[in-house]
């Protein structure tokens, strides 16, 4: 990427670190190669082995988020940082420096939100046949789920627009936070690209904190929770419908015993089908008005996105496109016509 291609524009670099000392110091001196221009800041989250002083003798501005967790890094990251372009990437050398003017690229040709950097060879990282399952599971969930926007969400290598990420809200804790970003971006149909990058090993010393079974179940439980939040008819549907056919199945025998003796021996069983039908109708009902709920919010967030500003190359384009001296004639009032005549007769 051309250097004169981006000469306003503000780009930073962001690398929620947790114990890695092992890595952050290349990764900070390689993303400081690779683009110059761009602010590179570390987000510590209570390293104990000298993460923070690594990265900032690489040239790294260290900022420590005392409150465990990604989910609470990026948060602090997103609301602390100003920039027009942002690059996250993780501090354990998985991630390419030198990829990083690509995603920069395509997110400016494409005037795209959110460029993620999907992982080639992911299903090889250390062996680990559990996080392989996890995140072929995921991606088929969410693609079922969400739609076919994304096809490797738990990427962490990304590059967002301003308005991408001031607009992004942000409640997750964990690692789970990647799920909640690429489902804001569904959600409000963000303009929104992938291109395949390498996905590199970890170097001898440096440790994985994914746990397989305790993050899986956090990422599990947060599409449980952003399809209530964001599908609720979908989601309260599905109880009604699982509701009503537990109804039936209580209900069946008695209504069999009725038609064919006239009585109902079994009143306790034919008593708690009819609960179960209450229950399930409930159940409908606030999935009608969820739905318009869910809908109104979904469109105030895309309101408050159109009103951030876009990246400052299309604001330039803008500007000169309205020079002076390419208006057309025929925006110009008579009286200013008149009097620019009167000025060439003089």
């Amino acid at each position: 990427m051309s250097r004169a291609a981006t000469p306003s524009l503000d780009i930073a670099v962001l690398l929620p670190c947790y114990n890695e000392a092992a890595t952050i110091g290349q990764v900070v001196s390689d993303f400081r190669t690779a683009l110059p221009e761009a602010r590179v800041y570390v987000y510590d989250n209570n390293s104990t082995d000298g993460t923070a002083l690594k990265a900032m003798l690489a040239g790294a501005t260290v900022v420590r988020e005392r409150r465990q967790g990604k989910g609470h890094v990026v948060r602090r990251m997103f609301c602390d940082i100003d920039a027009d372009i942002y690059i996250m990437a993780d501090g354990d050398g998985t991630y390419g420096p030198a990829d990083a003017e690509e995603l920069i690229r395509t997110l400016i040709t494409e005037r795209a939100d959110m460029v993620v950097g999907t992982r080639r060879g992911v299903h090889d990282d250390a062996g680990r046949n559990g996080h392989a399952f996890g995140n072929r599971l995921f991606n088929q969930l969410y693609r079922v789920l969400f739609g076919n926007d994304f096809t490797d969400i738990l990427s962490g290598y990304r590059a967002f627009s301003r308005r991408y990420v001031k607009s992004f809200p942000a409640v997750s804790a964990g690692f789970e936070i990647e799920t909640e970003m690429s489902v804001h971006a569904s959600r409000l149909k963000l303009p929104v690209c992938e291109i395949e990058l390498d996905y590199g090993r970890r170097p001898e010393g440096s440790h994985s904190k994914l746990s397989t079974f305790k993050d899986g179940f956090k990422i599990l439980w947060m599409f449980a929770m952003l399809m209530k939040e964001t599908r609720p008819f979908a989601f309260f549907g599905l109880i009604a419908a699982g509701l009503m056919g537990i109804s039936l199945g209580f209900m069946a025998p008695v209504l069999y015993e009725f038609f064919t003796t006239g009585l109902v021996s079994r009143m306790p069983t034919w008593v708690a089908a009819m609960a179960l039908t209450m229950m399930s109708f409930l159940s409908f009902t606030a999935a009608l008005i969820l739905d318009s709920v869910a809908r109104s919010r979904a469109e105030q967030l895309r309101i408050h996105y159109l009103t951030l500003p876009a990246l400052k190359t299309t604001r330039i384009t803008a500007a000169e496109d309205d020079k002076p001296e390419d208006k057309p004639r025929r925006e110009r009032s008579p009286k200013a016509a008149a009097k620019a005549a009167s000025s060439r007769a003089a």
